[in-house]
């Protein structure tokens, strides 16, 4: 089994406009950045190249054009199960249990949530 890339909190922001764009110049990247966070170009491109000696981000010319090389499902799968084994023991019951405890969730979500269980029953 492939190794999970861990991204940090900041290496996440430049990855989610990634997901969302697609394929764009980093200089793109620093703007949206810049727009939703504030940040200088100069840190966006700092992370930008964290991300691809993670393995993350590849680049290419010209205009420093930058392409996630992992999906963010794949991230988010890994995250889910390190927050699994680290907070709740591994036990995917007790987070959920714990999800449930959070919200009161009305009878729609209720459903959906029998529905994702029976599918995964099924698989």
């Amino acid at each position: 089994m492939e190794e999970a890339i861990k991204l940090f909190d900041s290496e996440l922001k430049v990855m989610n406009v990634l997901w969302k764009e697609g394929s764009v110049p980093a200089k793109y990247v620093a703007e949206v950045l810049n727009k939703e966070l504030g940040w200088n170009k100069n840190t966006t491109y700092t992370l930008i190249k964290r991300c691809m000696k993670k393995g993350a981000i590849e680049r290419t010319e010209p205009n420093f054009m930058c392409h996630a090389l992992i999906s963010k499902e794949k991230v988010q799968e890994a995250e889910t199960k390190e927050l699994i084994d680290k907070i709740y023991d591994g036990s995917v019951d007790k987070l959920f249990a714990a999800l449930l405890g959070t919200k009161k969730l009305t009878a729609k979500e209720i459903e959906h949530l029998k529905q994702i269980v029976d599918e995964h029953e099924n698989l």
